[in-house]
């Protein structure tokens, strides 16, 4: 067989803390034996996880061995994780139907929205608050002081246009 001058790219999936990912483990041990640039892979990491401040984020690293260039795509938590985060608590509701856990704003919605962007269905804003609104029918949270039904209803009607771009 002729060996081309193709060279595979080395494909690294972690799970890092947003935001504060170190050249310590899992990322050192993973990266040394590459002989990468660690402590700018380490910031380039940080600098696009930083809005998942306080949770697991997925990272996928593309390193070409031969070049030691490198490529950082950031995953996202599910959206019902940016909810509880988003709202400050643990859990969503065991009884969605009875018990509500907890209020999800429009601007809250729409920042959950943003975040999930690149991984959500909806082709729009609204369509994609819309999505988040439907996680939160699951998790017995409220959208706007509405069950999450009525506040879907209200966006699919028009009532928050203004408020998307």
């Amino acid at each position: 067989m002729k060996k081309t001058g193709e060279h595979m790219a080395e494909v690294i999936d972690v799970l890092v803390d947003g935001g504060k990912a170190t050249p310590g483990a899992p990322l050192g041990p993973l990266l040394g034996p590459l002989g990468v640039n660690i402590p700018q892979i380490v910031g380039v990491i940080n600098e696009k996880t930083k809005a998942f401040d306080g949770m697991k984020v997925p990272v996928k690293l593309k390193i070409d061995p031969m070049t030691k260039g490198f490529e950082v795509t950031v995953g996202t938590p599910p959206t019902s994780a940016l909810i509880l985060k988003e709202l400050g608590i643990e859990k969503g509701s065991g009884e969605n139907t009875q018990v509500k856990a907890g209020n999800l704003t429009i601007e809250q919605a729409k920042r959950i929205a943003e975040m999930k962007k690149d991984s959500m269905l909806g082709k729009t804003q609204k369509e994609r608050v819309l999505e988040v609104a439907g996680s939160c029918v699951s998790m017995g949270i409220t959208v706007d002081g509405l069950d999450a039904k009525m506040a879907q209803a209200d966006i699919k009607e028009g009532k928050y246009d203004s408020q998307f771009d």
